[in-house]
């Protein structure tokens, strides 16, 4: 079974309605080659077009059983596991980990696991993958580019990323939503794990005590 295709459908925009959908179809597409029978998706309204790709590839089949996973892929070395990433670090980067992040914690903390965001259905692992990499960045002080000049990751440029992005975060969902979500909160929990000294394990464990704080009882044994 492939991975979950993380777009949802765009109703305002057709355009990027069809571009999103063929982005779901051409990532189908790899896995049926690969030999998945099937696959999950974020949103019901993708299943039409990822039915369609593996109807289509299975041509009737019920699975690719005979199919072995290493007769259709390249070989993966010790070299290739250990590999750095390539690309460009930037700060519009470091702006979308902290926007991401932030929305996602204020929405975990109000009770919701999985949250719409910029046309993907993010869940904890993107949230998670946001703080670390910001996190990363800062503890070995990466360059990153900003618009063809050179900044240096440090902890004044995470907070005057996050003063900005926050605002942006605020005009985006509007004042009212902002000031009675959980996006304050959320923010300093975001800014305090991407400058931990120590890599925190994992971001909603701290942000857990705030649900505790917020709902005592949540935490209590059940009384009979």
């Amino acid at each position: 079974m492939g991975g979950m295709a993380a777009q949802i459908p765009i109703k305002e925009d057709a355009a990027a309605n069809e571009a999103a959908l063929e982005l779901v179809r051409k990532d189908k597409q790899r896995e049926a080659r690969a030999g998945h029978d099937g696959t999950w998706a974020a949103h019901p309204g993708l299943i039409p077009a990822i039915r369609e790709v593996f109807q289509a590839h299975l041509g009737g089949r019920p699975n690719q059983i005979d199919l072995l996973a290493l007769d259709n892929v390249d070989v993966i070395t010790e070299d290739d596991l250990v590999q750095p990433p390539s690309g460009v670090r930037t700060v519009d980067g470091m702006r979308l980990n902290v926007r991401v992040g932030v929305q996602y914690l204020a929405a975990w903390l109000a009770g919701s696991g999985s949250v719409p965001l910029y046309n993907l259905m993010e869940d904890a692992a993107t949230a998670e993958i946001s703080r670390v990499q910001n996190w990363q960045w800062l503890r070995h002080g990466a360059d990153l580019d900003a618009g063809g000049v050179r900044v240096r990751a440090t902890p004044d440029l995470l907070a005057r990323v996050l003063q900005e992005e926050m605002a942006r975060v605020e005009e985006e969902v509007g004042a009212e939503r902002f000031r009675k979500g959980r996006y304050a909160e959320a923010g300093k929990v975001f800014a305090k794990q991407c400058v931990a000294a120590e890599l925190d394990d994992f971001l909603t464990l701290d942000a857990y005590n705030l649900i505790v704080e917020h709902h005592p009882g949540a935490a209590s044994p059940c009384k009979l």
